[in-house]
């Protein structure tokens, strides 16, 4: 079934509007791209930043780069969940209205306000700056991610909307039946189950994140109205990594839409992958703990239920998808272009990123790693090479599909084997103990941060490459044929 966007209609096309959150995502991607490579260099002692001014652009960086994954995944699930059900184009488009509000606040809030106290806002740090930054830019900082989140709502309840016209039930939509055995019936398309599942979870994540953002802007205005700070942070991480998280299930769309093309094969599903999304729905609103394990005031059963929740998390889809991609490409006699590749390295890299990942959601290992460059090894590693990899590849296709493919590859290798190196220098660092977070180097350090920076250098050119040709390209692109209708 094949259905047009019919509610909310908009004077600008949904496969425009696409191409619109694809453009506003390049630039900002490589902007915040450029904010860490402003870091590592500072921390390879080849350019001197301030402390102060690195902790404002570390926060800009993670915000930036959660904001810029969710919009740029958003784009890639409502362009092929719009093939299956009745979605809003102007609802589509307020988010992404809404979006760069939030974006100019938090930028504000940092390079004009001075907020510098990480993408987490962990209670009450944004009230307790020492003079760094002003409460007002504090509020910046907030409300701007209050208008982000509000823009997703609106996009998830509309796709909600959709769905439960056609399908009825959130359940039918995640095919619940059909991973339990208990109909006979096809299950909904790829693109219709992920969209489920990354609606339950965003939608519930957000309003958490709501009360979390609300209390500690009225503890800015009110000091004497506090809150319990384990309790917030419990929120915090709640929404903050159920969000992010939710950024790779959006993108796994691609894969699912993009490699079945190239190959002549159509991607099956069966009572495995209806369960892995049933299963991953739960694990992706409760692996959260494992951010807490090293918070000792912590229920200890929530911090074992964390343990084997990290542990299990990101298997259950990453698996059936993993195992899916290789039955689509095998002997299939795929010409592999830059589209093709960048969506199956998206694969490859989520499934390498949660190596480290499994390692450091385990309490013996998180007690030695957690505060050091292994975390961040193990988020950019499925981040940059797994779900940016996959937005790249969904760009690629979309702007030419049957491409002169040569600029394309240089731009792929590029970005391959400066983000590998990139990663391995955050992983290696991290298995010596090299901090996570710090301003300030020391001289035993500096040969992983001089490694990392080459890698990140090398990286950005390939993404810009890539942009560059995305941007090219744009104008075919927004008068060729739709195909969702």
């Amino acid at each position: 079934m094949t259905m047009a966007a019919t509610a909310g209609r908009s004077a600008i096309s949904p496969r425009a509007a696409v191409l619109s959150y694809l453009a506003v995502s390049g630039i900002v991607l490589l902007l915040m791209m450029l904010f860490g490579l402003t870091m590592r260099l500072a921390q390879a002692q080849w350019i001197s930043v301030s402390p102060d001014f690195f902790y404002v652009v570390m926060t800009m960086h993670g915000a930036g780069m959660v904001g810029i994954a969710g919009l740029c995944s958003a784009a890639v699930m409502w362009h092929f969940v719009r093939r299956h059900v009745p979605v809003s184009t102007a609802v589509f488009l307020t988010n992404l209205v809404f979006f760069l509000i939030g974006a100019v606040l938090i930028l504000g809030s940092g390079f004009i306000g001075g907020f510098g106290a990480a993408w987490t806002f962990l209670f009450p740090l944004p009230a307790h700056s020492m003079g760094l930054w002003s409460v007002n830019a504090a509020a910046a900082y907030l409300v701007g991610l209050i208008f982000i989140g509000v823009g997703f709502l609106l996009l998830h309840l509309d796709i909600a909307r959709g769905i439960l016209s056609v399908y009825g039930g959130l359940g039918a939509a995640l095919g619940v039946k059909q991973a339990f055995g208990l109909t006979d019936k096809a299950g909904p398309p790829p693109a219709v189950t992920a969209s489920t599942m990354a609606l339950i979870a965003n939608i519930l994540g957000i309003l958490v994140g709501a009360a979390v953002l609300i209390i500690s802007l009225v503890n800015l205005y009110v000091p004497s109205f506090t809150f319990n700070a384990l309790a917030a942070k419990n929120l915090i991480y709640y929404f903050g990594h159920t969000f992010i998280n939710v950024t790779i299930y959006m993108a796994v769309i691609a894969v699912y839409e993009i490699l079945p093309i190239y190959a002549h094969r159509a991607w099956k599903t069966n009572w495995a992958f209806y369960l892995a999304w049933v299963l991953s729905t739960v694990f992706v609103l409760t692996v959260y703990t494992h951010h807490l394990l090293m918070d000792f005031a912590m229920p200890t059963w929530t911090l074992v239920a964390g343990q084997i929740i990290s542990w299990l998390s990101g298997l259950p889809v990453l698996l059936v998808t993993a195992f899916g991609t290789l039955t689509v490409v095998y002997r299939s006699g795929l010409r592999w272009n830059p589209a093709a590749a960048l969506v199956f390295l998206g694969v490859a890299g989520w499934a390498i990123g949660v190596i480290p990942a499994i390692a450091d959601g385990t309490i013996a290992v998180n007690s030695v790693m957690h505060n050091t460059q292994w975390v961040p090894g193990h988020f950019h590693t499925y981040l940059l090479l797994g779900m940016i990899a996959m937005v790249l590849g969904f760009m690629t296709y979309l702007t030419n599909p049957q491409p002169r493919y040569g600029f394309a590859w240089l731009g792929y290798w590029l970005y391959l084997g400066g983000g590998v190196v990139f990663v391995l220098a955050f992983l290696l660092a991290g298995s010596v103990s090299v901090p996570r977070r710090y301003a300030v180097h020391v001289a035993q350090w500096l040969p992983y941060d001089r490694m990392g920076s080459i890698g990140a250098a090398f990286a950005i050119v390939g993404v810009l490459i890539l942009i560059v040709r995305f941007f090219v390209g744009m104008r075919a692109a927004a008068s060729a044929q739709d195909p969702s209708g």
